[in-house]
């Protein structure tokens, strides 16, 4: 047993801990408040109608070509932290700030922006350099390809743009646009991107304000679309175990989409994060998204591709596949979603 004198020596110890612990989080609850400013007011935004989606320019994606980063100098800023991928945040030789993210995600997710940003979804800004030299950046390690001149290969560059705040995150299940065929609309494009890592932590909003002055936007955007462009598939049919990938075209193109139609559902065989988005896809709903992706040319689809620097033979494998899964959404009958 323990002394008297031991005791009250533990006692006071753990008191002081308790003490201390309560005024560490009481000014890390200040740092936090004072650091968390309050949300803006906006005009919440989703979806807009693509009026010239015919001729959208999917090579230069939604910042176009005025705002691709300058790479004659790229300088090293600082870590990001969090996510599957590798990121620097890095300064361009005109100033301009980007989140630099490295491996296999980068080009995946360069053509996946274009894509859901072609149809009308608001988007991160994004650029994929092939090779690009970031000065005073640490080594990330050898499962880096790197390229010439010690710089590394296949690097998406995402816009921070000036004036642009990042807010929270929005949730699937609660935002503006529960129930309408813009949010339907955006899961089933999910599903065709094979996107199997949908999760509310990927979500963003960002206000953009407007440039003649007052009420700006709230985007709402999927700010992480790296998990794409691969299988979600069960691996052994009756052993119940998915593996899934990312950035892998022939296992995407080999990959079922469109499972059946039926009591005037849509199923899509959709095995990755957040299956519950898709219990309940209408018929109209997804005849509504498939309308507006097939007034994409296959050279738009394929400059989305080309864009994130993927070879000739898997740009091919990659705009087949998703004309393959544009033509199975466009094929469901109107009639069917009268169908109960």
């Amino acid at each position: 047993m323990l002394d008297r004198s031991k005791t009250l020596r533990l006692v006071a110890t753990a008191l002081a801990l308790l003490i201390l612990s309560s005024l560490t989080a009481g000014a890390e609850d200040k740092e936090d408040k004072k650091d968390r400013k309050p949300r803006p007011a906006g005009v919440p935004v989703l979806w807009r109608a693509p009026d010239d989606l015919p001729a959208r320019d999917l090579f230069a994606g939604p910042g176009g070509e005025e705002m691709k980063p300058d790479l004659s100098r790229v300088t090293f800023v600082k870590d990001e932290t969090g996510g599957y991928s590798k990121k620097f945040r890095v300064k361009d030789a005109a100033g301009r700030v980007w989140v630099a993210k490295l491996g296999k995600e980068a080009q995946a997710e360069t053509a996946a922006v274009r894509l859901v940003w072609a149809v009308g979804y608001m988007t991160e800004i994004n650029y994929l350099a092939p090779c690009v030299v970031v000065e005073g950046a640490p080594d990330p390690g050898k499962e880096f390809e790197r390229c010439q001149g010690g710089g590394f290969a296949n690097v998406r560059f995402e816009a921070r743009p000036e004036g642009v705040r990042r807010l929270d995150e929005w949730k699937w299940a609660e935002n503006p646009f529960v129930n309408t065929k813009e949010l339907k609309g955006l899961v089933v494009l999910m599903s065709l991107l094979n996107n199997w890592d949908i999760k509310d932590t990927n979500n963003k909003i960002l206000y953009v304000p407007r440039a003649s002055g007052g009420q700006g936007e709230l985007r709402y955007i999927v700010s992480d679309l790296g998990a794409t462009f691969g299988r979600v598939k069960l691996d052994v049919p009756g052993l119940w175990r998915i593996r899934r990938n990312r950035n892998d075209p022939e296992d995407y193109a080999k990959d079922a989409f469109l499972e059946d139609v039926k009591g005037g559902q849509v199923y899509l065989f959709y095995k990755g994060k957040r299956q519950d988005l898709f219990d309940d896809i209408r018929v109209d709903e997804a005849r509504w998204i498939a309308g507006l992706l097939s007034k994409l040319s296959d050279r738009q689809i394929a400059d989305a591709f080309r864009a994130a620097n993927y070879s000739p033979e898997d740009i091919q494998t990659l705009t087949a596949a998703v004309r393959g899964r544009i033509e199975e959404l466009s094929g469901i009958p109107a009639r069917a979603a009268s169908v109960r």
